[in-house]
């Protein structure tokens, strides 16, 4: 793996944890503090990774097999750390991502039940040891998740249209990532205020990357 001199910072949870909001917190904290920052998202962050993207999300895909699934995710993440996250990281830039590898082992390898092994076996080969720095895991119960996505409005798509069980799958396998990993990621519980959860973040950002916030 080539020296990063940026930090790669990745925002994980289940549908309406908060992950958007908190990126853009997190992306102005940083640069207030004299980072270079670009946000991205998964899957997505790149021209092909955003048509991808597309395929995996369009609600009419619903023959799309479980293997194709998980195949595309990462194949527009290969094209996101080739094109977009290595460049940037060497450059000096920050990168926050919504979403990244641990949304495969919770929606492909949990609530898919390809189980952790066959996903961890394509994060081998498409990634060679490239992690984030820092995981940051919004959690909270699955129903305030649900009703947060339904006051949206607009179009559900296709992961969006699961069962509750489904994404108990997914948060439970998040909180078995942590617990896997301490010094990799950090829970926060997403059902407290807009207020204490960035006030959560702001403190492991000072504690876990030692960067000096106005705080």
């Amino acid at each position: 793996m080539t020296q990063q001199t940026g930090r790669f910072i990745t925002l994980e949870g289940s549908e309406g944890a908060g992950k958007s909001t908190n990126l853009a917190f997190i992306a102005e904290q940083l640069r207030q503090a004299g980072k270079e920052v670009i946000t991205t998202r998964e899957p997505g962050g790149t021209e092909i990774g955003e048509k991808i993207r597309e395929l995996l999300l369009d609600p009419e895909n619903k023959a799309m097999h479980q293997d194709t699934e998980l195949l595309l995710m990462f194949a527009a993440r290969a094209q996101h750390i080739q094109e977009k996250i290595k460049p940037a990281l060497a450059q000096g830039t920050w990168v926050i991502s919504d979403r990244f590898t641990d949304a495969s082992f919770a929606y492909q390898g949990a609530a898919r039940a390809m189980g952790f092994e066959r996903v961890a076996e394509i994060e081998r080969w498409v990634q060679q040891g490239f992690q984030p720095n820092l995981t940051f895991v919004f959690d909270l119960p699955i129903d305030i998740g649900m009703q947060r996505v339904a006051s949206r409005g607009g179009q559900i798509d296709r992961f969006e249209q699961e069962r509750k069980d489904f994404f108990e799958s997914v948060r439970q396998a998040y909180l078995r990532r942590a617990e896997m990993a301490p010094q990799r990621y950090q829970v926060i519980d997403a059902s407290q205020s807009l207020q204490q959860v960035q006030q959560q973040i702001s403190e492991q950002l000072v504690q876990r990357l030692h960067i000096a916030l106005n705080v």
